[in-house]
């Protein structure tokens, strides 16, 4: 599958004759070692290792991050809760077909439950107990993420709720009931606004790590809005466990971004220009893969959202689901008429803890100008880190946090 590596000639070498052989004047080298060195793939192989040396003490004396923030984090595995009887999350033989096995937004490494030892600032083994420490720069003490500082839960009703689904190829997939009423509202987080402008956010790429996934549900205030990745693994048990914890929730569809496939959002890509029989069998795979969500948000998708064509037909395949579309930004000028918002700022397109922190004092400037303004984020440490401190803040700045569903445009 790979091109065999080209070796450095070593016809010149001091070690060689041009005939191959060994010069005999080599000093330091027993009869042993010199029947090593005769073999046929010995010296290109030493040659091949010191090059490889060569370059790894290149890149270690050359990183290019060596001068970003680090976050240091003692992390544990902790298992997806259990899925209620009526959603199966398990994997199935078409998971495996899509892909699904092989699946991974990590490419920035921030979704492995690494052992606590790596991440031990003094290069001491910390506790491995399901949770994530983060010392935030300049930021003070730092912030535990983790179940220790679970919030008091502010239940929505379980899901799913009856009228609001029928069967799908995959799962069951969102409807309007014969009632009128829509996923869109029936899943969303009630909210009575106080007057004040409102400020709302979403955290993305849930689903992935268990350690904070679980810290996003239990340490968000209930009116933060969590989205999840669909091909995660136990995704209606995360989901159950949001909304009893208060969270509305939303999914993320994979859409094609303008440099795919070299940039690959992962199995059931919704790509441009593709047959209508196709966007439905990926969506009725993604939406199926579980039930209690009001509404979907894109992954990806610089390609896909600036496609006129491609988001006709997927709003109105929502539309006719009764389920609710949120863009991080990018579809910003798409209309539609169903209901709709766009995210006014990704907080953390740069990850450390002062860019986010500049991100959503933006975000409250722009609530305090219009009324209302939308942040999102993905859910890595330090996003969580800099989100819990800052809604904690909100009060006081005469600002209201709501969920991302009570600002949508209907």
């Amino acid at each position: 599958m790979f091109a065999k590596p080209k070796l450095p000639s070593l016809s010149n070498s001091p070690l060689f004759r041009k005939d191959g052989g060994l010069v005999s004047r080599v000093k330091g080298l027993g009869p042993a070692a010199l029947d090593v060195l005769k073999k046929p793939y010995t010296a290109p192989l030493m040659a091949l290792g010191l090059f490889i040396g060569g370059g790894a003490l290149f890149l270690s004396l050359s990183d290019p991050e060596a001068g970003n923030p680090t976050i240091q984090i003692a992390a544990a595995t902790t298992a997806a809760p259990k899925a209620d009887a009526h959603a199966s999350a398990t994997a199935t033989a078409d998971d495996a077909a899509s892909g699904l096995q092989a699946f991974t937004l990590d490419s920035l490494g921030l979704f492995k439950d690494a052992s606590a030892d790596q991440f031990n600032a003094n290069g001491e083994a910390g506790p491995a107990d399901g949770t994530a420490v983060i010392t935030l720069p300049n930021d003070g003490a730092p912030v535990t993420v983790g179940s220790a500082n679970k919030l008091p839960a502010s239940p929505l009703a379980p899901a799913p709720i009856a009228g609001l689904s029928q069967n799908g190829p995959n799962g069951p997939l969102p409807a309007i009931a014969s009632d009128g009423r829509v996923p869109a509202s029936a899943y969303a987080r009630p909210f009575k606004s106080n007057g004040k402008p409102t400020v709302s956010l979403i955290v993305g790429g849930l689903g992935l790590n268990p350690t904070t996934t679980k810290a996003a549900i239990e340490q968000l205030p209930a009116e933060v809005t969590l989205s999840f990745v669909p091909h995660a693994e136990g995704l209606q048990g995360w989901i159950d466990a949001a909304r009893a914890q208060g969270h509305e929730v939303l999914i993320e569809i994979p859409m094609q971004p303008t440099n795919y496939p070299d940039t690959d959002p992962g199995p059931r890509t919704l790509l441009v220009g593709q047959r209508p029989d196709d966007m439905n069998a990926s969506l009725n795979w993604l939406m199926g893969r579980a039930t209690g969500y009001f509404g979907v948000m894109n992954y990806q998708g610089s390609a896909y959202l600036r496609d006129k064509g491609s988001m006709t037909a997927f709003l109105n395949v929502m539309k006719a689901r009764g389920v609710a579309f949120i863009d991080d930004g990018q579809a910003r000028d798409v209309g539609g008429g169903w209901t709709r918002a766009s995210a006014d700022r990704v907080i953390d397109a740069q990850i450390n803890s002062q860019s986010i922190n500049a991100q959503l004092a933006a975000i409250e400037a722009q609530a305090k100008a219009r009324g209302r303004a939308l942040g999102s984020g993905f859910a890595y440490p330090v996003t969580l880190a800099v989100a819990i401190k800052w809604t904690q803040s909100l009060e006081q700045k005469g600002l209201q946090l709501a969920p991302a569903s009570a600002i949508m445009r209907r």
